[in-house]
């Protein structure tokens, strides 16, 4: 039997500010909305602005696209995204993301730790 030890270094995060839901609709090219680099991998979280329960804790390997044009807008596929859009006040959501070359072990590490604290997963992730 071989075996193999594996150690991941700390990840620091340097999460965004919290931003509403529909100023991130708002095209940029407009010269208003918010500004999300593109191609960069990592992580985000919706949350109604009142409340500290997320609503997602979700990882991308292109976060511009994963939570603006999926989640966001619906013009890419996002696994919660409709859903949100449908049965929540989204005008009072905020969305964060913070980059990260290791976005999978992140997501995982943020559901481990939400869950310790509130006993269940977000509403709209249905595993990690």
């Amino acid at each position: 039997m071989e075996r193999e030890e594996i150690i991941i270094r700390p990840i620091n995060l340097e999460w965004s500010d919290w931003f509403s839901w529909n100023d991130l609709k708002i095209d940029t090219r407009s010269g208003n909305g918010i500004k999300m680099t593109n191609y960069v991998s990592g992580v985000y979280e919706a949350r109604y602005e009142d409340k500290e329960e997320r609503l997602m804790i979700g990882k991308a390997t292109d976060l511009r696209m994963r939570v603006r044009q999926g989640l966001v807008k619906g013009k890419t596929p996002h696994s919660a995204g409709e859903k949100i859009r449908v049965n929540e006040n989204v005008s009072r959501i905020v969305v964060r993301w913070s980059a990260t070359d290791k976005p999978c072990a992140v997501e995982e590490e943020l559901h481990r730790k939400y869950q310790k604290k509130f006993g269940r997963l977000p509403k709209y992730v249905q595993h990690t």
